[in-house]
């Protein structure tokens, strides 16, 4: 029988490193007509879907942007992937081809009972006809529960000025920026979710900040509460406001306070035009004077590329893959297999969350889901040269989000190959008399499939890794701007004061990530193995015992992040029945277990954000249902996360060391031998005339000089995303 082992295994380790199509492919590769089935909508697809139905009188769309928010329009519209059993038989049996969909979520607001609903439309690319897709249980989205939308925080831009009429003195005063009426020295806003206390509730904390390079780092002391939950932002009011450490019932009451004098006034000090401290501006020097201002090391494809990419489908040594851009949650892997040997059906990021703890009402309600903000579609340029090496092959991603049209995303994700500065394996085998019999080693590569995340602050880079020898890395890594808030003595429980007004908020990070395992097929069993000490008699000194270690090896694939416990704290994760818990994200697992289900194909959700209490998609109930999970169709769900202690290095950006989480797919006695050994890149060196060794054979499979790198070129950028 074939195992799926999962066991828990030590591994973590760094990233960083090519457009071209190569020779055919082996006989073994998956066609690529094949794998365009996970492939995400083209724009005219994307075209052709929201042509259609908004040509359905009965739904009565209107154009997203503009306009009030009481009305019918079109959200989001990405792939709706074929069911997996459909899938298999078209991919394994030479079943028919599953039909072409389109996920379409719709927000109706201009009806007595809003509410959103999600449509399949199809068949593409000429779709012809629609219907509702159901949640498990039946259950409906409630209006509130929607994501928020361009159009959304127009209208609460034009509410808080209106507001802050009133605190325009005070705001000039402490600040020398203002939010009405402004043209240069402005204040913006960051809005805080949940947003609410309970089902059904939209009331946002607006944390003010100076509109400056890095407005995240500079809030003001002033936080206001608006209750935008009536889809007529007439009837939106501000409920509260907190400033410096006090709370207000309204505008005029703390515009009052500070008229007569008795308001306890944060006045910010002016700042600079030029180095910014949340700038990315040079200052300071290195003590040792080494130069920085010529380029580091570089990654090159001396000979072209080694991997091959057509269309949706990558190929690299003995991997094979089909992978999309989801907008609503990001990169999601299909088929994955190792010589032509599936071992996954779907690997794929299903949520990041951020949990913050504070003394301030924006940081104790902070409990960030980004899913529902748009994960997936927030995947802007990939720098040429910093994000990703000049030399990999950057693709372009179209998604229609909140928006009347596809929208281009150039360069968003990019695929190379990572020279990773260690050995796959070597051995120098010594002859302990100052000389050798052999000298053998691998070089380290993996090929890299990248996007980003900028989720406002955060930046999220995530990467898929796919070594020689049959391992698949997942791996995030988060920088970006911290969640700050404004400095108040008490705060200081909460996290770490790292600029003069600012509090770096201590948070969780926790990343969830679905993987479908399918070992010799789909019937999987699920074991874990356990290591323990027992003392045996040496058979060859009678009275003489050892401690022996006693395991249970077996066959199949294990899967490993780091063995120490997730990290806990108080007052970050909530109590039970204390505030939102967001089942979507299994925090209280690294690792579950569940039969496959059609109708439980994520464990998150975009709606999860605005209604944490009462979740679309509840994980929780997908363990509940005591299913055996023996030589099942088996799925894996993995939480990975970590404790962030803001700190003053925090400034200007969190940087990637240290601040990466992922887990490993390993093969477990499920090759012969290292399936690494069809690699043509090891070199293998032999004396010829020991004890002298005067002569070597230097044996090697690739030319003997990799010749000429980087080619010249100057950086070039665009950074614009627009709908074409």
């Amino acid at each position: 029988m074939w195992l799926l082992r999962l066991s828990w295994a030590l591994a973590v380790l760094g990233v960083t490193a090519g457009p071209s199509p190569g020779p055919s492919p082996g006989p073994t590769a998956l066609p690529p007509d094949k794998a365009s089935i996970f492939a995400d909508l083209s724009p005219a697809e994307l075209r052709a879907v929201r042509t259609f139905l908004m040509s359905r009188p009965e739904l009565g769309l209107s154009p997203s942007r503009g306009g009030p928010l009481a009305k019918n329009s079109l959200f989001l519209v990405e792939l709706l992937p074929p069911k997996k059993r459909l899938a298999l038989r078209y991919l394994d049996q030479g079943g028919p081809r599953p039909r072409r969909q389109a996920r379409a979520v719709v927000f109706f607001g201009g009806q007595a009972e809003p509410n959103v609903t999600e449509f399949a439309v199809g068949p593409l690319p000429r779709p012809s006809f629609y219907r509702p897709l159901r949640f498990k249980g039946g259950r409906t989205v409630p209006f509130a529960a929607r994501p928020m939308t361009q159009l959304e925080y127009e209208l609460l831009h034009r509410t808080l000025a209106e507001a802050m009429e009133p605190l325009y003195r005070l705001l000039r005063d402490s600040t020398g920026f203002w939010y009405h009426n402004c043209s240069q020295r402005c204040l913006t806003f960051s809005d805080i979710a949940p947003r609410g206390l309970a089902p059904g509730e939209r009331r946002s904390w607006l944390v003010l900040q100076r509109f400056v390079e890095g407005f995240f780092l500079h809030p003001v002391g002033l936080a206001v509460l608006v209750d935008h939950r009536d889809p007529d932002p007439r009837r939106w009011a501000v409920q509260q406001l907190w400033y410096n450490g006090q709370y207000f019932s309204s505008p005029q009451e703390l515009a009052e306070r500070y008229e007569r004098g008795t308001l306890a006034v944060a006045r910010l000090a002016e700042p600079p035009f030029r180095q910014l401290f949340s700038s990315y501006e040079p200052r300071g020097h290195f003590a040792t004077g080494t130069p920085t201002e010529v380029h580091g090391a570089k990654v090159c494809e001396p000979q072209g590329r080694r991997y091959w990419l057509r269309g949706n489908q990558l190929e690299y040594g003995g991997w094979s893959l089909a992978f999309r851009l989801r907008s609503s949650a990001g990169l999601q892997l299909f088929d994955l297999r190792f010589n032509g040997e599936r071992l996954a059906y779907e690997v794929s990021v299903q949520e990041a969350i951020a949990f913050y703890g504070g003394h301030t009402p924006a940081a104790m309600q902070t409990k960030y889901m980004d899913a529902g903000w748009g994960m997936g579609s927030s995947s802007y340029e990939l720098a040429r040269g910093i994000d990703c090496p000049e030399a990999a092959t950057y693709l372009d991603a179209h998604h229609l989000y909140d928006a009347d049209g596809p929208v281009r995303f150039s360069s968003a994700i990019c695929i190379f190959e990572l020279p990773t500065g260690v050995p796959l394996r070597r051995h120098f085998d010594s002859d302990y008399q100052g000389g050798f019999h052999f000298y053998a080693g691998l070089e380290g590569q993996a090929l890299v499939l990248r996007t980003t995340s900028t989720v406002y602050n955060y930046d999220y880079i995530w990467d898929f890794l796919l070594y020689p020898n049959g391992v698949m890395e997942a791996k995030v890594h988060a920088t970006g701007f911290i969640h700050g808030t404004f400095y108040t003595p008490q705060g200081r429980r909460y996290g770490s004061r790292v600029h003069s007004h600012l509090l770096g908020n201590l948070h969780t990070h926790l990343v969830h990530y679905k993987v479908d395992l399918d070992i010799a097929g789909t019937g999987n069993s699920f074991e874990t193995m356990d290591v323990r000490f027992e003392n045996i008699s040496n058979p060859w000194s009678p009275g003489a015992r050892w401690e022996a270690q006693l395991g249970d090896p077996g066959q199949g694939w294990e899967m490993g992040p780091p063995p120490a416990p997730a990290p806990t704290h108080v007052g970050l994760l909530p109590a039970p029945d204390d505030g939102p818990d967001p089942d979507p994200v299994p925090r209280r697992y690294h690792l579950a277990v569940t039969r496959h289900h059609e109708n439980e194909p994520t464990s998150s959700s975009i709606y999860t954000q605005n209604n944490p209490w009462e979740p679309l998609v509840s994980f929780e109930g997908f363990l509940h249902n005591n299913e055996t999970i023996e030589d099942q169709d088996l799925v894996a769900w993995v939480t990975v996360g970590f404790l962030h202690v803001p700190h003053a290095e925090d400034i200007p950006n969190t940087a990637t060391p240290g601040n990466a989480v992922g887990f490993f797919l390993r093969p477990f006695n499920f090759f012969d031998e290292d399936p690494s050994v069809a690699s043509r890149s090891p070199v293998i060196v032999r004396p010829l005339d020991a004890p002298t060794f005067s002569r070597l054979e230097i044996q090697r499979w690739t030319p003997a000089s990799p010749g000429p790198c980087v080619a010249p070129g100057p950086f070039t950028y665009n950074g614009t995303y627009r709908q074409e």
